[in-house]
Formats: structure tokens, sequence, C-alpha cells
């Protein structure tokens, strides 16, 4: 990570006028207000050479309001450090707007230290990506969220389902409240829930196919389970409004997933 990133990120936030708040709020209610999301292949847009792997971030519009669109910039392989340094967050600033929301989901490749170009610490180098995002939200008027990274799919002879993240979870949850950010704590809720589904039923949620066992992705019915596990946070969090969300008892058809083809 650069020390000119954040150079560029701190001008960006003593460039905004006094009056910007005012009048980013005013602009903000008169409009759609876009939900960003940065995050990694757990969130992000499949096509049609990957199905049935599926996105949570794919399935997070059924569950929203069309005034409250989703914009997913996620994208396989990316850590907090890797989708900085590709200049990824700063498609998104250039495009973000006052009232719109950046939601932050890393962790899952921050963790693979034999990889420079993507490892963090927990609570060094992570921390500090992290709050790139944070600022660059904030500098444009936008409210950041962060969200902890969802968990994989590990049982223990017993059946009980582990945690897999290591110190990523605990150092995001602590950066949240030191920066007073909402937080949709993932980690938990998803490993909750695959206590709840079990060993065997849990395989219906992820990747898993006649050639592929993959417990890190999800198919449409994961995808759907933990976009509403996001949707509720959101709620809980009081970043969304209970009139900005539909359908969040409903059961979604999974024929409403897509992939559509790559672009060229």
């Amino acid at each position: 990570m650069s020390i000119s990133r954040r150079q560029v990120t701190s001008a960006a936030l003593a460039a905004v006028p006094l009056a910007f708040a005012a009048t980013g709020t005013a602009q903000a209610a008169s409009r759609d207000r876009t939900l960003y999301i940065a995050g990694d292949s757990t969130a992000a847009q499949k096509y049609a050479d990957a199905a049935p792997e599926t996105g949570w971030g794919m399935a997070l519009p059924f569950f929203l309001h069309q005034d409250r669109p989703v914009a997913n910039h996620a994208v396989n392989g990316r850590s907090s450090k890797s989708f900085l340094d590709e200049g990824r967050l700063d498609v998104i600033l250039a495009a973000i707007r006052p009232g719109d929301f950046l939601l932050v989901q890393f962790g899952h490749n921050d963790e693979k230290s034999a990889d420079p170009t993507r490892y963090t610490e927990p609570w060094t180098t992570y921390q500090d990506c992290l709050r790139l995002y944070i600022d660059g939200a904030r500098a444009h008027g936008a409210r950041p969220v962060l969200a902890t990274s969802v968990e994989r799919r590990k049982f223990d002879a017993a059946g009980n389902a582990l945690p897999t993240h290591g110190d990523y979870p605990a150092a995001m949850r602590a950066l949240a409240e030191e920066e007073g950010v909402a937080l949709l704590d993932l980690q938990a809720l998803s490993l909750a829930l695959w206590q709840r589904l079990g060993v065997e039923e849990t395989r219906t949620y992820f990747n898993w196919t006649a050639t592929e066992q993959d417990n890190t992705h999800f198919n449409p019915p994961g995808a759907i389970a933990v976009a509403r596990l996001v949707v509720r946070e959101l709620l809980r969090t009081r970043v969304l409004r209970p009139r900005d969300v539909c359908r969040l008892d409903a059961e979604i058809p999974t024929s409403w997933i897509t992939w559509p083809e790559a672009a060229a």
C-alpha cells in the first residue's frame, strides 16, 4: 500500500466544501441512492462460464426497492490491498455521490500470507487499507459500511461449524467501533446459519457440483440466504429503513438468478 494513495484521500477530504453536507443531503433526498459493493468473489457478479457459482451481491437487488440500486464492484480474488492497488476504489469514488453507500467486505484473500500482492496483517495493514475506503466514501458524502467476511463451510468431527478467518473479523469490528462505522457482522451470522443448517444441508448452499466441492463460494440458494442476512443487518444498523427493502421474509425463486455472458 503506497503512502501517496493515503495522501490523495486526505487531500480529497480537505477539499470538501463547508456547505457540502447540507447540499449533499438535499441532493440525496431527491434521487435514487446507490449501494456500491467493494469486495471479493463471495460477493461478486458471476458469468455464464462460472454457473452455478453465485455471489451474494447478485441476489441483493431482490430485497431492495428500485430506488436503492446496487452497483456491484466486487471482483474474484481481491483483497482490501489489491483492490486498492488496482485502482478499483478510485473507479467507485469517481462515480459515488452524496447519500450513496459503500459496503466493504474483504478478508478471504487478505489472509493469503504467501502472496504479497494481497496479504495484509489484521491489526495493521488490513485496518490501514479499510480506512481508505472509509475516508474515500466520507470525502464524497457517501456512507461507508463494513461487513466481516462471510464464513466458509467447515465443520469438525462433532458437527460444529468452525470459524476460518482468524483475527480479520475482530480487527474489522474494532475498526468499525473506532471509526463510528456501521458493521454488518456476516462472519458471526453466517457461522450461526451454517451451524443451524448442519453438515449435510449446508452443501446445498455452496457450489458443490458433480466435479467440484467448493466450500467457499455459493450457489443460488446460498447467495440468496447471505443477501438476506446482509439486508437484515442493513436494517438493524439503520443504514436502510424498512421502506427501502422488500421480500425480506418471502421465498425468492432461484430462477431469478441469471449469469450473463462475460463482457468482451
